[in-house]
Parts: C-alpha cells; structure tokens; sequence
C-alpha cells in the first residue's frame, strides 16, 4: 500500500437554515454553502429567507469539470 501524501483537514459550521460555512485548506476566508434558485424551491426554503449562495453539488459539478 502507497503512503498516505495529503489528508484533507475541512471544518462545517452550520449557521441557520440551509447556510453553513467551511473551512478549506489554503483559504483565508470561510467559504459559503447555501442553497439558491430551483434547489431553494426543491427544500421548500423561502428565497427570501436568507442570501442566496452557491450549494454543495455546485462545487462538486466545478471540481468534476476542473
């Protein structure tokens, strides 16, 4: 078995509602996940509720396409 090179070391903190903020590696500042547009509407999450912010499919769809 090869050695093990990177360990990922990530904190999630949820705020409220659908809002949580993590933590990354090699970031400054805590990223935003949230929910906007069709998916606030799929969770029944009023938009109006909080500020709309990009949700945890859409970084895993930008990390597949990168």
């Amino acid at each position: 078995m090869q050695e093990v090179v990177y360990t990922s070391k990530v904190t999630i903190e949820r705020v409220t509602g659908p809002l949580r903020f993590a933590y990354l590696p090699a970031e400054s500042k805590a990223v935003p996940f949230g929910v906007h547009g069709e998916i606030a509407a799929h969770y029944g999450v009023d938009p109006d509720a909080s500020e709309p912010h990009a949700t945890t499919i859409d970084y895993v769809i930008a990390a597949a396409g990168g």
